[in-house]
């Protein structure tokens, strides 16, 4: 999914430099809303990058989108637009969302698929509803930052199916990145991290094991979750820091969450639109790259056009004035 807004804050700019070990260890992080699209567009809430907390091990983007009906409606459309140094993952709970992408892959991601990108140093694609879609779209978006090691390893697309689950008593546990209580997913990830999918039936009283090297957070999807004994409605998240081995919730009606976590992420990150650099170097050479193909189609791109999607490519917004500036990875209160 594109980071659609015309002026993308410059707050979102990272740093590992801040001592993890100061951060609190419970964070209510409420989301913002944002137009998918144009004025008529879906809106998604935004809770990561957040105002105090930008990044939950290499989860550095989630939005949470629907339950929404779409019915008579385009649903999400998102023209081709490009991405640098991260992963996108997708997940739904209803509805669905056709991938397309420059490498030349084509997938329609429906409830329990897992659609995974590699960005690498460079990839485009398009996110759209098919035209025959069912009336309610509902599910997230995220992004995952690459390490240094990964940041130039080629771009690549999975789309993965049946996806691993734990037992536990009083939930529906899905593996979708890394490892959970024993369970690994088969998705490619290149930092030590978790993403797991949680549906909780009404009056559900969950334990989930959580590895205590990991810094986590629950983002709720659907109805409120008690989470540590904190009521989380739908859209926000609440952080969880780091050293524990167990993880209480609770819902009082039918409810969906993802858990997110990973080893705090060690390097500084400069994220702006769609791209995740290292540098204000990085982020403009990517947008020079975007604009200039967008507009030419050069033999050898970086960012491979993206084909059968009917329509324009997104194009970037504006830079700032100013130098992206590294900032803390949360927020010092």
């Amino acid at each position: 999914m594109s980071n659609v807004e015309e002026r993308p804050v410059e707050q979102d700019v990272c740093s590992a430099g801040a001592a993890v070990a100061a951060e609190p260890d419970l964070e209510p992080l409420h989301p913002r809303d944002v137009p998918l699209g144009g004025t008529r567009a879906m809106r998604v809430r935004r809770v990561l990058p957040n105002r105090d907390r930008r990044m939950v091990g290499a989860w550095c983007f989630a939005d949470a989108y629907g339950p929404d009906d779409i019915t008579g409606r385009d649903g999400m459309q998102v023209p081709p637009h490009p991405h640098i140094g991260l992963q996108t993952v997708t997940w739904l709970i209803e509805g669905e969302v056709l991938h397309r992408d420059g490498l030349g892959n084509r997938a329609l991601v429906r409830p329990g698929d897992l659609s995974l990108m590699t960005a690498g140093p460079g990839i485009a694609h398009s996110e759209q509803s098919p035209p025959d879609h069912s009336p309610v779209l509902h599910g997230a978006q995220l992004w995952v930052a690459l390490p240094e090691a990964a940041r130039t390893t080629a771009p690549a697309y999975e789309f993965h199916t049946g996806l691993p689950r734990l037992d536990v008593p009083g939930a529906d546990v899905t593996v979708l990145a890394g490892e959970l209580g024993g369970v690994a997913s088969p998705a490619t990830v290149h930092s030590p991290l978790v993403g797991a999918a949680l549906a909780l039936p009404a009056g559900a009283r969950p334990r989930l094991p959580l590895a205590p090297g990991f810094e986590h957070a629950v983002l709720v999807l659907s109805a409120a979750v008690t989470v540590e004994g904190r009521e989380v409605p739908a859209g926000d998240m609440l952080y969880l820091g780091r050293g524990r081995t167990e993880l209480a919730l609770a819902a009082d009606r039918p409810a969906h969450a993802l858990l997110l976590g990973g080893e705090p992420f060690a390097e500084d990150l400069v994220m702006w639109w769609n791209f995740v650099g290292r540098t204000h170097d990085d982020i403009v050479e990517a947008r020079t790259d975007w604009e200039r193909e967008r507009a030419d189609a050069p033999a050898n791109p970086r960012f491979a056009p993206v084909t059968g999607y009917d329509g324009p490519a997104l194009p970037a917004p504006v830079l700032p004035n100013a130098r992206l500036k590294p900032r803390p990875r949360y927020h010092r209160h």
